[in-house]
């Protein structure tokens, strides 16, 4: 499409992950009949993204189980994707989102459910080859093609995301460095208790796990990694590294709209923005959690993504409803599976 916003669809979602493609699923399954179309900014229909760090990554899954749904579903409810799209700006006034490659689209209701880019580290040798984060197919797929050439690999971040890879790593035989932070990990979503645990249980595994940690530098010869400087002068080898931080959201298009927000784009307890028609799910979305005392928050939870996204797809089609769920959260790590339910993670928007 070229040459302005030729194109209209009652309701347009930006984001073909799991919100994104809840919000559309359930619109149909709510007897919504008007156009609906998704604009994603990858080649894929929508997929689930936490295999891309267990069962995706380790090859335990193929791509084509990892869909969220198959291509006929989408065709045969009239649900439209719109691919490898990138949204530049919105337009709350004229009812209008603009495309970095042109053109655009008018809508009659908004649903942004874009999650966010991933948290790199501001340090020296950032831009290094050899340094993956873990996000989406081609993030993943660039690990698998790069790993026959790997000993090394040093992971940064003790998250779920972190923890995962060097469970599968270790799988793979490759010597796997965990470096954190903080002075445990999973310090954001659990108690003492498991975060002792996990770090007990991936030491038996031979996973070199540090905490209280600071990382200086990337360190590496002819533009790829070699290693990682601490914060005490110690550089690890590494051949690979792989960062899990956490994300930044993206909400750039509707801040810079008027949108009231931040660490995120804040929402009210039925995920409407503070734009007109407006709505904003899943880890892009900042709002006041029952669960965590009142407090401003983002969730990074499929789960959460999901909810959110079949709650605005009733409120378009009529019911007056409002998100009160407390999130819960998976993980696959060896031969253990972590279930969380209720604890509060994202990051405190003040």
């Amino acid at each position: 499409m070229s040459g302005g916003h030729t194109q209209f669809a009652d309701v347009v979602i930006v984001g073909a992950g799991h919100g994104g493609a809840a919000a559309a699923a359930q619109l149909r399954q709510n007897k919504f009949e008007g156009s609906i179309i998704v604009v994603g900014e990858e080649a894929e229909l929508p997929y689930e993204r936490p295999p891309l760090s267990k069962d995706y990554f380790s090859g335990e899954k193929t791509f084509d189980r990892i869909m969220i749904r198959p291509e006929k579903f989408w065709t045969d409810r009239n649900i439209e994707m719109m691919l490898n799209t990138r949204v530049a700006s919105v337009d709350a006034e004229a009812k209008t989102v603009t495309f970095e490659h042109g053109g655009g689209l008018k809508y009659g209701k908004l649903i942004w459910a874009t999650g966010g880019a991933p948290r790199r580290l501001p340090i020296p040798g950032g831009d290094l080859a050899g340094i993956y984060t873990v996000r989406n197919r081609s993030d993943a797929d660039a690990m698998v093609g790069h790993l026959p050439e790997v000993k090394n690999v040093v992971v940064i971040g003790g998250g779920y995301i972190g923890l995962e890879a060097a469970a599968v790593l270790r799988k793979f035989d490759r010597h796997v460095t965990l470096l954190e932070a903080l002075d445990r990990v999973l310090a954001r979503v659990a108690g003492p208790d498991l975060s002792a645990f996990y770090e007990a249980e991936h030491r038996a595994h031979g996973v070199d796990l540090r905490t209280s940690v600071g990382v200086d530098e990337i360190v590496g010869e002819a533009g790829k990694v070699t290693g990682v400087k601490l914060k005490d002068g110690e550089i690890v080898p590494a051949d690979m590294v792989i960062i899990g931080i956490g994300i930044i959201p993206a909400v750039g298009p509707l801040l810079e709209a008027g949108a009231a927000g931040g660490n995120g784009v804040n929402i009210d307890a039925q995920c409407r923005t503070s734009l007109p028609d407006v709505f904003a799910i899943g880890d892009c979305a900042a709002f006041a959690a029952k669960f965590a005392g009142g407090t401003t928050m983002r969730v990074e939870s499929v789960q959460n993504a999901h909810d959110q996204g079949a709650l605005v797809a009733k409120i378009i089609t009529g019911h007056d409803v409002y998100y009160e769920a407390a999130p819960w959260f998976w993980s696959d790590q060896y031969d253990l599976k972590l279930q969380t339910i209720g604890l509060s993670v994202g990051y405190d928007q003040t």
